[in-house]
């Protein structure tokens, strides 16, 4: 049966799921659908919601932009919002990034990264246009994004359109020489532009996690070679991995950087990719051949920035890093009870970020127990979208204990009912 909607949703088959659940409210951790039921937002709304849906200090700063200015093109104009944001992004974000380049979401920030990445190469006369990515990763669904994600179910349609990408194989545990090797090995080749990595942990890939030392030994390779290295900090960004940037538990400082979700604390669609001096130095010129083609009509919208302004003021107004220390200390409290459980396995954690793998000869994201986990979920009142048998929590920081009881109940329940 077809849905009466005429609204197409992402990643949703809906010959399988006609009808989504219509939300009337959020607040907190917690979402309130227009039936009345209350939701558990255990994913903060596909990993963008930081301190809780609504949070009172960003929606005043939205209601306060609308009253001033609410959009003017970037290209030619600026505005107070952009200009701020900019500068206090660079204060935090990790050394030697110097630029921001606006754009509207996680996808888009790394084909700017990309596009500079390339564009950096061309106009200092090195023929320098391969891109190198590890096995696994996702990158957002772009064709620069699809193209140095992982190859497969997502993207197989479009493959006429991707371009080819050199790929690293992921360092599992006893395994991260070969990782390191084979990327030493492949910018010993040559006509390597860049090295794009999800940092510490890979995301829509399967939540796997490898050490901060690989990630230093990757930028230290890259160094060595002159390739540009490229953080996708999308998902990673905002103190999911327990630090503000996942880059900072490795000390490492990318050329190139991509921040998205988080940005505005999950209230409005924003990305920022930032770059060393020299990158945009390389596009500094009177021929305007040399000009950075690229833009989208909402570039630095002033709202969203606003909004963005106001979630960094958060950061530095309330324990913010003590929410995340409690939410990593409940999320190792509710795993201790699967880590001896024969029903899971791969039990693992990184900062605010849990996940578990059923134990199943069914996995894979398009293993039917991915749809069922889901809907046991979501009849207890948690918003869980597992990556095939993969169960992964990454809630709101003001979630409490108590709340995330309420998730892991669920997992040992569904676990028993799918047993």
């Amino acid at each position: 049966m077809k849905s009466m909607s005429p609204v197409w949703h992402p990643f949703t088959q809906h010959a399988l799921q006609p009808e989504a659940v219509l939300i009337a409210g959020g607040e907190g951790a917690w979402l309130e659908a227009a039936d009345g039921r209350r939701i558990f937002d255990a994913i903060s709304s596909w990993w963008v919601v930081t301190h809780g849906h609504r949070h009172p200090h960003i929606v005043q700063a939205i209601k306060d932009q609308v009253d001033r200015l609410d959009q003017v093109v970037f290209a030619g104009f600026t505005h107070e919002p952009a200009e701020k944001l900019a500068r206090h992004l660079i204060r935090i974000a990790p050394p030697a990034l110097e630029y921001v380049f606006f754009s509207d979401s996680g996808s888009t920030s790394v084909e700017v990264a990309l596009k500079m990445a390339l564009g950096f190469w061309r106009h200092q006369g090195e023929s320098r246009s391969r891109i190198l990515a590890l096995e696994g990763a996702y990158h957002g669904d772009t064709v620069g994004g699809m193209s140095v994600g992982e190859r497969g179910v997502f993207n197989a349609p479009y493959d006429p359109l991707l371009f080819d990408v050199e790929r690293l194989p992921f360092p599992s545990v006893g395994r991260e020489q070969a990782t390191l090797d084979a990327l030493n090995a492949a910018c010993r080749k040559g006509a390597i532009a860049a090295f794009i990595v999800e940092p510490l942990i890979l995301g829509a890939g399967g939540m796997l996690i490898y050490p901060p030392w690989v990630l230093a030994e990757m930028k230290r390779n890259c160094e060595a070679h002159g390739v540009l290295f490229i953080a996708d900090e999308v998902m990673t960004g905002w103190g999911r991995t327990g630090t503000l940037f996942a880059c900072e538990q490795a000390s490492v400082a990318p050329d190139i950087a991509c921040y998205s979700k988080g940005l505005t604390g999950g209230s409005l669609p924003l990305a920022v990719t930032l770059c060393r001096a020299d990158i945009f130095d390389a596009h500094y010129s009177t021929d305007r051949t040399r000009t950075f083609f690229h833009s989208s009509s909402y570039t630095a919208n002033p709202i969203a920035c606003a909004a963005a302004l106001a979630n960094l003021e958060i950061w530095e107004r309330e324990p913010v890093m003590e929410r995340i220390a409690g939410v990593t200390a409940f999320h190792t409290k509710g795993l201790d009870g699967f880590r001896d459980d024969r029903r899971f396995a791969n039990v693992r954690q990184i900062g605010t970020i849990a996940a578990l793998d059923i134990a199943a000869t069914d996995a894979g994201y398009m293993a039917d127990i991915g749809p069922r986990l889901y809907r046991g979920f979501l009849a207890r009142g948690v918003l869980v979208r597992p990556l095939g048998n993969t169960i992964y929590i990454m809630p709101p920081y003001c979630s409490t204990a108590g709340e995330l009881d309420l998730v892991y109940d669920a997992i040992g329940e569904i676990a028993a009912e799918i047993e």
